[in-house]
């Protein structure tokens, strides 16, 4: 008996679904763009109601950082693999957020967990932005890691068996986890 699904190469699989979601992703955000209001400028004055909080310098335009998020949100589904650093092999946490700063910005991540927590500068919860870099676990020794994607979500691989997903950091799961953040 001859099945069809022989003939499929489930990496190109996998490579297809990526680009459509990324393709899809992006023309929505393009069509919602353009309804959108213009940005609000900020006082010149600061409020008293709410402390002003310091923005730290990011290497990212806005723009790109909307890239690199969709980009990774495309990936969502691709299978955790210890040491995989792309789509067709699967994505360990910091083989995924390697495999998504190198695609989208040129720019070359440490690939591990332990490296990536002195990578660019720590930003607090207050000043975090698309395309921040979350890391789990105690500030000197973090165990995982994933990309923000705004709205309180981030995208990661977490575990063997699994896939790359999309979660909350208020989820009673991750919100219990010490979180430091780092600003490529």
């Amino acid at each position: 008996m001859f099945y069809f699904s022989e003939l499929i190469d489930y990496r190109l699989l996998i490579k297809i679904r990526s680009k459509l979601a990324l393709s899809l992703l992006t023309v929505l955000i393009a069509a919602l763009s353009a309804c959108s209001t213009a940005p609000i400028q900020p006082s010149l004055y600061p409020s008293t109601a709410h402390p002003a909080v310091t923005e730290l310098p990011n290497t990212l335009s806005a723009e790109k950082a909307q890239g690199l998020a969709l980009y990774a949100l495309g990936l969502v589904g691709t299978p955790y693999k210890w040491g995989g650093n792309t789509p067709e092999s699967g994505f360990d946490c910091s083989g995924l957020i390697a495999y998504v700063y190198q695609s989208q910005t040129g720019v070359k991540s440490p690939r591990t967990v332990a490296a990536l927590k002195n990578w660019g500068h720590e930003v607090t919860r207050q000043q975090l932005r698309t395309g921040d870099i979350l890391l789990f676990g105690p500030a000197n020794e973090p165990s995982h890691a994933g990309i923000y994607v705004g709205e309180d979500r981030f995208v990661h691989a977490p575990s063997t068996g699994g896939t790359v997903r999309l979660n909350k950091l208020t989820t009673t799961y991750w919100k219990e986890k010490e979180l430091s953040i780092r600003r490529p």
